[in-house]
């Protein structure tokens, strides 16, 4: 059976994504981002109700926006991500299943659990009795509730916070250097 372009590119999204759901989140998520800011740029660029003084003002403001917006989330949903991934495949944090055969096995184990010394993705492909359904669905949770609170911290606090306070300098100084009324009086 002949598949469609679009049937090709959900499956090679599925393979690519079903073990790393958190992956997904972050690289959508980086992508709306960027497709909404280059919206917005192009929003104010086109738009022949704002005057040409303004959007020498609005578009480099949005820019920065957009560098702030995107670069925020993709560092903080990353990292947090990395972190996550990092505690699971140590088995600092493990679902209980995992933890028991750690536990029965603590001769192999017992000193390395939680320590960066022990990565349980290359014990798996030595140790075919560990539960692997059960570390990578775990794993798979956790790096994926881990991103989407690292979403929610960057894109409701770290973003505004640092995109406004970014945004006030810009202002002023553009209030700075533009031109005054020749009166003598200043805006």
């Amino acid at each position: 059976m002949n598949s469609s372009p679009f049937q090709k590119g959900l499956e090679w999204i599925y393979q690519n994504f079903k073990k790393n759901t958190a992956t997904m989140l972050v690289v959508t998520g980086t992508l709306g981002w960027a497709l909404s800011s280059i919206a917005q740029i192009g929003a104010v660029l086109i738009n022949p109700k704002i005057p040409k003084e303004q959007k020498s003002f609005l578009v480099p403001q949005e820019f920065l926006d957009a560098v702030v917006n995107i670069g925020s989330f993709f560092l903080v949903t990353q990292c947090t991500k990395k972190i996550v991934s990092k505690m699971a495949s140590t088995g600092k944090i493990a679902p209980q299943k995992v933890r028991d055969y750690l536990n029965k096995n603590k001769d192999l184990y017992g000193d390395k659990i939680g320590k960066l010394s022990l990565d349980l993705d290359e014990v798996i492909k030595n140790d075919h009795k560990f539960p692997t359904d059960s570390y990578y669905a775990y794993k798979n949770l956790a790096t994926t509730v881990g991103t989407i609170g690292a979403s929610i911290l960057s894109s409701n606090i770290i973003t505004p916070v640092v995109r406004n306070s970014m945004a006030s300098d810009m202002q002023k100084k553009y209030l700075n250097n533009r031109p005054q009324p020749s009166n003598g009086m200043k805006i």
